[in-house]
Protein backbone atom coordinates (compact mmCIF):
# COMPACT_ATOMS: atom_id res chain seq x y z
CA UNK A 1 0.00 0.00 0.00
CA UNK A 2 1.09 3.33 -1.24
CA UNK A 3 1.72 6.48 1.90
CA UNK A 4 -1.76 7.91 1.52
CA UNK A 5 -2.23 11.86 2.72
CA UNK A 6 -5.51 11.03 3.98
CA UNK A 7 -4.43 8.48 6.65
CA UNK A 8 -4.85 8.26 10.03
CA UNK A 9 -1.21 6.50 10.72
CA UNK A 10 1.55 8.76 12.08
CA UNK A 11 4.05 8.85 8.79
CA UNK A 12 7.27 10.52 8.37
CA UNK A 13 5.22 13.77 7.41
CA UNK A 14 3.80 14.08 10.85
CA UNK A 15 7.23 14.33 12.68
CA UNK A 16 7.87 17.72 12.44
CA UNK A 17 4.18 19.17 12.09
CA UNK A 18 3.07 17.30 15.53
CA UNK A 19 6.09 18.59 17.41
CA UNK A 20 4.84 22.14 16.92
CA UNK A 21 1.58 21.90 17.17
CA UNK A 22 0.70 19.70 19.64
CA UNK A 23 -1.48 21.29 22.72
CA UNK A 24 0.51 21.45 25.71
CA UNK A 25 -2.10 21.84 28.34
CA UNK A 26 -5.82 20.73 29.01
CA UNK A 27 -6.78 24.85 28.06
CA UNK A 28 -5.42 24.20 24.74
CA UNK A 29 -6.65 20.90 24.20
CA UNK A 30 -10.00 21.09 21.61
CA UNK A 31 -12.31 18.76 21.23
CA UNK A 32 -13.30 15.79 23.33
CA UNK A 33 -15.30 17.84 25.67
CA UNK A 34 -16.32 14.64 27.67
CA UNK A 35 -12.93 13.34 28.05
CA UNK A 36 -11.20 16.52 29.24
CA UNK A 37 -14.21 17.26 31.96
CA UNK A 38 -13.74 13.70 33.65
CA UNK A 39 -9.84 13.80 33.43
CA UNK A 40 -9.83 17.15 34.57
CA UNK A 41 -12.10 15.95 37.62
CA UNK A 42 -10.04 12.83 38.01
CA UNK A 43 -6.61 14.72 37.87
CA UNK A 44 -7.85 17.56 40.74
CA UNK A 45 -9.00 14.92 43.13
CA UNK A 46 -5.53 13.10 42.56
CA UNK A 47 -3.92 16.05 43.34
CA UNK A 48 -6.02 17.02 46.58
CA UNK A 49 -5.06 13.59 48.21
CA UNK A 50 -1.54 13.69 47.15
CA UNK A 51 -1.99 10.50 45.40
CA UNK A 52 -0.77 9.20 42.08
CA UNK A 53 -3.70 9.00 39.34
CA UNK A 54 -5.32 5.73 38.71
CA UNK A 55 -4.11 3.86 35.54
CA UNK A 56 -6.15 5.14 32.38
CA UNK A 57 -6.65 3.11 29.01
CA UNK A 58 -7.40 5.64 26.06
CA UNK A 59 -8.46 4.20 23.01
CA UNK A 60 -9.73 5.11 19.47
CA UNK A 61 -8.74 5.39 15.84
CA UNK A 62 -5.44 6.68 15.25
CA UNK A 63 -4.83 10.62 14.91
CA UNK A 64 -7.21 11.75 17.36
CA UNK A 65 -4.78 12.81 20.32
CA UNK A 66 -3.89 10.06 22.71
CA UNK A 67 -0.13 10.44 23.12
CA UNK A 68 -1.32 14.20 23.42
CA UNK A 69 -3.53 14.02 25.99
CA UNK A 70 -1.47 11.19 27.85
CA UNK A 71 1.65 14.23 28.00
CA UNK A 72 -1.17 17.07 28.70
CA UNK A 73 -2.35 14.62 32.02
CA UNK A 74 1.03 14.64 33.11
CA UNK A 75 1.53 18.61 32.86
CA UNK A 76 -1.36 19.33 34.72
CA UNK A 77 -0.08 16.50 37.64
CA UNK A 78 3.27 17.54 37.55
CA UNK A 79 5.13 14.55 37.03
CA UNK A 80 7.66 12.92 34.64
CA UNK A 81 6.52 10.60 32.03
CA UNK A 82 8.10 7.63 29.83
CA UNK A 83 6.97 6.73 26.85
CA UNK A 84 7.22 3.95 24.64
CA UNK A 85 5.32 1.36 22.78
CA UNK A 86 4.20 -1.97 22.60
CA UNK A 87 6.18 -3.22 20.34
CA UNK A 88 9.58 -1.80 21.31
CA UNK A 89 9.05 -3.72 24.86
CA UNK A 90 10.24 -7.00 24.02
CA UNK A 91 10.89 -8.69 26.85
CA UNK A 92 9.95 -8.63 30.30
CA UNK A 93 13.13 -7.45 31.74
CA UNK A 94 12.92 -4.48 29.14
CA UNK A 95 9.79 -3.74 30.79
CA UNK A 96 11.12 -3.98 34.37
CA UNK A 97 13.86 -1.93 33.73
CA UNK A 98 11.55 1.11 32.72
CA UNK A 99 9.29 0.33 35.67
CA UNK A 100 12.10 0.40 38.39
CA UNK A 101 13.41 3.60 36.62
CA UNK A 102 10.02 5.55 37.24
CA UNK A 103 9.83 7.91 40.29
CA UNK A 104 6.65 8.25 42.59
CA UNK A 105 3.80 9.71 40.84
CA UNK A 106 5.45 9.48 37.43
CA UNK A 107 3.51 8.14 34.19
CA UNK A 108 3.92 5.47 32.05
CA UNK A 109 3.11 5.69 28.46
CA UNK A 110 2.74 2.90 26.58
CA UNK A 111 1.22 3.07 23.02
CA UNK A 112 -0.24 0.47 21.06
CA UNK A 113 -0.25 -1.39 24.22
CA UNK A 114 -2.53 -3.80 22.62
CA UNK A 115 0.51 -5.10 21.10
CA UNK A 116 2.73 -6.35 24.17
CA UNK A 117 3.88 -9.66 24.64
CA UNK A 118 2.17 -12.10 26.64
CA UNK A 119 5.52 -12.59 29.08
CA UNK A 120 5.71 -9.00 29.73
CA UNK A 121 1.92 -8.32 30.10
CA UNK A 122 2.19 -10.79 32.79
CA UNK A 123 4.99 -8.26 34.27
CA UNK A 124 2.33 -5.45 34.65
CA UNK A 125 0.12 -7.12 36.95
CA UNK A 126 1.28 -6.77 39.71
CA UNK A 127 2.89 -3.44 38.89
CA UNK A 128 -0.33 -2.07 38.23
CA UNK A 129 -2.02 -3.77 41.59
CA UNK A 130 0.87 -3.73 43.97
CA UNK A 131 3.45 -1.10 42.92
CA UNK A 132 5.32 -4.64 43.01
CA UNK A 133 7.90 -6.35 40.52
CA UNK A 134 8.19 -10.10 40.67
CA UNK A 135 11.96 -11.17 39.37
CA UNK A 136 12.70 -15.17 39.06
CA UNK A 137 16.62 -15.06 40.09
CA UNK A 138 18.19 -17.91 38.49
CA UNK A 139 17.17 -21.63 36.91
CA UNK A 140 15.83 -24.91 37.66
CA UNK A 141 15.93 -26.05 41.48
CA UNK A 142 17.53 -23.16 42.80
CA UNK A 143 15.26 -20.38 41.00
CA UNK A 144 14.61 -18.31 43.71
CA UNK A 145 11.66 -15.26 43.23
CA UNK A 146 12.18 -11.61 44.73
CA UNK A 147 9.66 -8.82 45.14
CA UNK A 148 10.98 -5.43 44.30
CA UNK A 149 8.24 -2.59 45.46
CA UNK A 150 7.66 0.30 42.82
CA UNK A 151 6.76 3.95 43.70
CA UNK A 152 3.25 4.85 43.31
CA UNK A 153 3.02 5.07 38.93
CA UNK A 154 0.59 5.99 36.98
CA UNK A 155 -0.26 3.85 33.46
CA UNK A 156 -1.55 5.29 30.63
CA UNK A 157 -2.39 2.88 27.89
CA UNK A 158 -3.30 4.18 24.21
CA UNK A 159 -4.72 1.37 21.44
CA UNK A 160 -6.83 1.41 18.37
CA UNK A 161 -8.01 -1.93 19.41
CA UNK A 162 -9.12 -2.05 22.76
CA UNK A 163 -10.65 -5.79 22.08
CA UNK A 164 -7.69 -7.27 21.30
CA UNK A 165 -6.52 -6.57 25.05
CA UNK A 166 -6.75 -9.42 27.13
CA UNK A 167 -9.51 -9.03 29.99
CA UNK A 168 -6.87 -9.31 33.16
CA UNK A 169 -4.98 -6.16 31.41
CA UNK A 170 -8.30 -4.29 30.57
CA UNK A 171 -9.98 -5.04 33.71
CA UNK A 172 -6.55 -3.30 35.66
CA UNK A 173 -7.26 0.16 34.50
CA UNK A 174 -9.36 1.96 36.36
CA UNK A 175 -10.43 4.52 33.93
CA UNK A 176 -11.01 3.90 30.35
CA UNK A 177 -11.62 6.55 27.91
CA UNK A 178 -12.87 6.53 24.33
CA UNK A 179 -11.58 9.25 21.68
CA UNK A 180 -14.45 10.25 19.42
CA UNK A 181 -13.79 11.58 15.97
CA UNK A 182 -13.93 15.23 15.44
CA UNK A 183 -16.58 17.36 14.42
CA UNK A 184 -15.75 20.35 11.40
CA UNK A 185 -16.39 22.84 13.79
CA UNK A 186 -13.80 21.78 16.06
CA UNK A 187 -11.56 20.28 13.32
CA UNK A 188 -12.23 24.50 12.10
CA UNK A 189 -10.60 25.62 15.39
CA UNK A 190 -7.51 23.39 15.19
CA UNK A 191 -6.79 24.43 11.79
CA UNK A 192 -6.75 28.12 12.48
CA UNK A 193 -4.60 27.38 15.07
CA UNK A 194 -2.60 25.60 13.42
CA UNK A 195 -2.45 28.29 10.94
CA UNK A 196 -1.54 31.16 13.30
CA UNK A 197 1.34 29.12 14.73
CA UNK A 198 2.27 27.60 11.60
CA UNK A 199 2.46 31.98 10.33
CA UNK A 200 -0.19 31.11 7.78
CA UNK A 201 -2.72 33.43 6.60
CA UNK A 202 -6.16 31.60 6.38
CA UNK A 203 -9.61 33.00 6.32
CA UNK A 204 -12.87 31.35 7.78
CA UNK A 205 -13.62 29.81 4.42
CA UNK A 206 -11.31 28.18 3.64
CA UNK A 207 -10.59 26.38 7.23
CA UNK A 208 -14.04 25.24 6.78
CA UNK A 209 -13.25 23.50 3.79
CA UNK A 210 -10.16 22.00 4.92
CA UNK A 211 -12.11 20.83 8.26
CA UNK A 212 -14.68 19.15 6.39
CA UNK A 213 -12.09 16.47 4.00
CA UNK A 214 -10.01 15.82 7.10
CA UNK A 215 -12.04 12.16 7.70
CA UNK A 216 -12.62 14.16 11.45
CA UNK A 217 -9.04 13.48 12.48
CA UNK A 218 -6.68 16.38 13.63
CA UNK A 219 -3.74 14.57 12.60
CA UNK A 220 -5.14 14.59 9.38
CA UNK A 221 -6.06 18.27 9.11
CA UNK A 222 -2.66 19.43 9.99
CA UNK A 223 -1.18 17.36 7.48
CA UNK A 224 -3.57 18.76 4.77
CA UNK A 225 -2.81 22.21 6.09
CA UNK A 226 0.92 22.04 5.09
CA UNK A 227 0.05 20.49 1.45
CA UNK A 228 -2.22 23.45 0.80
CA UNK A 229 0.11 25.69 2.42
CA UNK A 230 2.76 24.65 0.09
CA UNK A 231 0.31 24.92 -2.84
CA UNK A 232 -0.70 28.55 -1.80
CA UNK A 233 2.73 29.90 -1.67
CA UNK A 234 3.86 28.53 -5.36
CA UNK A 235 0.28 29.17 -7.19
CA UNK A 236 -1.96 30.77 -4.82
CA UNK A 237 -2.74 34.03 -3.77
CA UNK A 238 -1.23 34.90 -0.67
CA UNK A 239 -3.79 33.56 1.69
CA UNK A 240 -5.29 30.66 2.04
CA UNK A 241 -9.17 30.94 1.04
CA UNK A 242 -11.76 28.87 -0.20
CA UNK A 243 -11.28 28.75 -3.94
CA UNK A 244 -7.26 28.16 -2.91
CA UNK A 245 -8.23 25.00 -0.35
CA UNK A 246 -10.56 23.37 -2.97
CA UNK A 247 -7.69 23.68 -5.85
CA UNK A 248 -5.13 22.59 -3.76
CA UNK A 249 -7.04 19.44 -2.24
CA UNK A 250 -8.74 18.57 -5.70
CA UNK A 251 -4.71 18.51 -6.96
CA UNK A 252 -4.14 15.88 -4.14
CA UNK A 253 -7.29 13.99 -5.20
CA UNK A 254 -9.18 14.58 -1.64
CA UNK A 255 -12.51 14.78 -2.88
CA UNK A 256 -15.45 16.91 -0.69
CA UNK A 257 -15.75 13.97 2.01
CA UNK A 258 -12.35 12.88 2.31
CA UNK A 259 -11.97 10.49 -0.06
CA UNK A 260 -8.97 9.76 -1.79
CA UNK A 261 -8.61 7.94 -5.29
CA UNK A 262 -7.94 5.03 -3.61
CA UNK A 263 -11.55 4.89 -1.94
CA UNK A 264 -13.00 5.73 -5.08
CA UNK A 265 -11.62 2.94 -6.94
CA UNK A 266 -12.48 0.71 -3.84
CA UNK A 267 -16.44 1.67 -4.31
CA UNK A 268 -16.38 1.75 -8.28
CA UNK A 269 -14.74 -1.76 -8.56
CA UNK A 270 -18.08 -2.82 -6.43
CA UNK A 271 -20.73 -0.84 -8.51
CA UNK A 272 -18.70 -1.96 -12.21
CA UNK A 273 -17.32 -4.94 -11.68
CA UNK A 274 -20.34 -6.68 -9.12
CA UNK A 275 -23.12 -4.70 -9.71
CA UNK A 276 -23.06 -3.00 -6.43
CA UNK A 277 -22.27 -6.43 -4.24
CA UNK A 278 -22.50 -7.83 -2.63
CA UNK A 279 -19.20 -9.56 -2.82
CA UNK A 280 -16.58 -10.98 -0.74
CA UNK A 281 -13.80 -9.98 0.72
CA UNK A 282 -11.47 -12.32 -1.24
CA UNK A 283 -12.67 -11.19 -4.36
CA UNK A 284 -12.62 -8.06 -3.66
CA UNK A 285 -8.77 -7.73 -2.75
CA UNK A 286 -7.89 -9.87 -5.64
CA UNK A 287 -10.48 -7.13 -7.91
CA UNK A 288 -8.78 -3.92 -6.59
CA UNK A 289 -5.04 -6.03 -5.76
CA UNK A 290 -4.99 -4.58 -1.99
CA UNK A 291 -4.79 -6.93 1.07
CA UNK A 292 -7.52 -8.30 2.55
CA UNK A 293 -6.35 -6.85 5.82
CA UNK A 294 -5.66 -3.59 4.08
CA UNK A 295 -9.00 -3.47 3.16
CA UNK A 296 -10.51 -4.58 6.46
CA UNK A 297 -8.46 -2.09 8.65
CA UNK A 298 -7.86 0.73 6.87
CA UNK A 299 -10.28 1.46 3.41
CA UNK A 300 -13.43 -0.09 4.78
CA UNK A 301 -14.13 1.71 8.23
CA UNK A 302 -14.64 5.41 6.81
CA UNK A 303 -16.25 4.21 3.91
CA UNK A 304 -18.84 2.31 6.59
CA UNK A 305 -18.77 5.73 8.84
CA UNK A 306 -20.08 7.54 5.92
CA UNK A 307 -22.80 5.42 5.10
CA UNK A 308 -21.36 4.58 1.74
CA UNK A 309 -20.47 0.75 2.21
CA UNK A 310 -22.53 -1.76 4.08
CA UNK A 311 -21.32 -4.90 5.30
CA UNK A 312 -23.40 -7.96 4.88
CA UNK A 313 -23.31 -12.00 5.41
CA UNK A 314 -22.70 -12.26 1.96
CA UNK A 315 -19.99 -9.59 1.36
CA UNK A 316 -19.72 -5.87 0.71
CA UNK A 317 -22.85 -3.60 -0.60
CA UNK A 318 -22.07 -0.41 -1.78
CA UNK A 319 -25.36 1.69 -0.45
CA UNK A 320 -27.45 4.42 -2.18
CA UNK A 321 -25.56 7.28 -0.05
CA UNK A 322 -22.38 5.90 -1.71
CA UNK A 323 -23.99 5.80 -5.53
CA UNK A 324 -24.43 9.45 -4.91
CA UNK A 325 -20.86 10.28 -4.07
CA UNK A 326 -19.93 8.67 -7.04
CA UNK A 327 -21.87 9.98 -9.60
CA UNK A 328 -23.77 6.93 -10.22
CA UNK A 329 -27.81 6.81 -10.56
CA UNK A 330 -29.52 3.76 -9.37
CA UNK A 331 -32.84 3.20 -11.35
CA UNK A 332 -35.19 0.03 -10.62
CA UNK A 333 -37.94 -1.21 -12.53
CA UNK A 334 -41.17 -1.94 -11.03
CA UNK A 335 -41.96 -3.83 -14.18
CA UNK A 336 -40.31 -7.09 -13.24
CA UNK A 337 -41.37 -9.29 -10.28
CA UNK A 338 -37.21 -9.05 -9.85
CA UNK A 339 -36.04 -5.62 -9.42
CA UNK A 340 -33.79 -5.36 -12.07
CA UNK A 341 -30.71 -2.67 -11.17
CA UNK A 342 -29.28 -0.37 -13.93
CA UNK A 343 -26.50 1.98 -13.49
CA UNK A 344 -26.81 5.07 -14.97
CA UNK A 345 -23.32 6.93 -15.28
CA UNK A 346 -24.28 10.93 -15.24
CA UNK A 347 -21.86 12.48 -17.72
CA UNK A 348 -19.09 14.07 -16.64
CA UNK A 349 -19.77 17.51 -18.22
CA UNK A 350 -23.50 17.44 -17.34
CA UNK A 351 -22.18 16.80 -13.41
CA UNK A 352 -19.62 19.84 -13.99
CA UNK A 353 -22.53 22.15 -15.27
CA UNK A 354 -24.61 21.31 -11.94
Amino acid sequence: MKERIITSDFIELDVEIEKNLRPQGMDEYIGQERVKKQMGIFIKAAQKRKESLDHVLLYGPPGLGKTTLANIIAREMGVGIKTTSGPAIEKAGDLAAILTSLKEGDILFIDEIHRLQRSVEEVLYPAMEDFALDIVIGKGPGAQSIRLELPPFTLIGATTRVGLLTSPLRDRFGMIQRLELYNPVELTTIIRRSARILGIEMDEAGAVELAIRSRGTPRIANRLLKRVRDYCEIEGRGIIDLQTTKEALDLFEVDAVGLDQIDRIMLMTIVEKFDGGPVGLDTLAAAIGEEKNTIEEVYEPYLIQLGFLSKTPRGRVVTSRGYNHLGVEVLMSDSSELQQIKLKFYDSEEENDE
